[in-house]
C-alpha cells in the first residue's frame, strides 16, 4: 500500500496527476477523508493527468459531474446519498461498469456499490495542510511519492 505524504494542495494535486496514467475505462477511485481533507483536490490533479481542461469542482449538489477527455471522467459525491439503493437509483451501476473512470467522494456511503477491484484512497488531515494519503489497490511498486 503506497502511503504519501503532502504538504500543501499543490502537492495533492500532484499525487492526483501522478495515479491518472494507472488508471484504466473501468477504474473506480473511492475517496474517503473528512470536510476539507483534499478529495476534490485529488480529483482535479487526476482530471489534469487525464488531459482534462474543464475547471472540476465538486459536484455537492449535482451528485454526478461528468468531464470529456480520452477517457471520461465520472466525479461522484455520495455525501448527500443516503446509500447503496439511492445511488442505484440514480443509474450509479452504470456509470461504474461503464467506459470511463470513477470517482466517488465519500465512497463510505455506498459499500455494496463498489467493485472488489476499486482503488480507495483515505486521506487523514494531519494539521495544516499536511496530508497522509494511504492508497490500497495499486501496485506497491507504483511510483506515487
Amino acid at each position: 500500500m503506497p502511503i504519501v505524504k503532502t504538504s500543501s494542495p499543490e502537492e495533492t494535486l500532484g499525487l492526483g496527476e501522478r495515479l491518472a496514467p494507472y488508471l484504466r475505462p473501468g477504474s473506480v477511485v473511492a475517496l474517503r477523508g473528512g470536510l476539507g481533507a483534499g478529495k476534490t483536490c485529488l480529483v482535479k490533479g487526476i482530471a489534469r493527468g487525464l488531459g482534462i481542461t474543464d475547471e472540476v469542482t465538486s459536484p455537492t449538489y449535482t451528485i454526478v459531474s461528468e468531464y470529456a477527455g480520452g477517457i471520461p471522467l465520472y466525479h461522484i459525491d455520495a455525501y448527500r446519498l443516503t446509500g447503496d439503493d439511492d445511488f442505484a437509483g440514480l443509474g450509479g451501476e452504470e456509470i461504474l461498469y461503464g467506459s470511463g473512470i470513477s470517482v466517488i467522494e465519500w465512497s463510505e456511503r455506498l459499500p455494496r456499490s463498489l467493485p472488489p477491484e476499486a482503488i480507495t484512497i483515505d486521506i487523514e488531515i494531519c494539521g495544516g495542510e499536511n496530508r497522509t494519503i494511504r492508497i490500497t489497490g495499486v501496485d506497491a511498486g507504483t511510483e506515487l511519492a
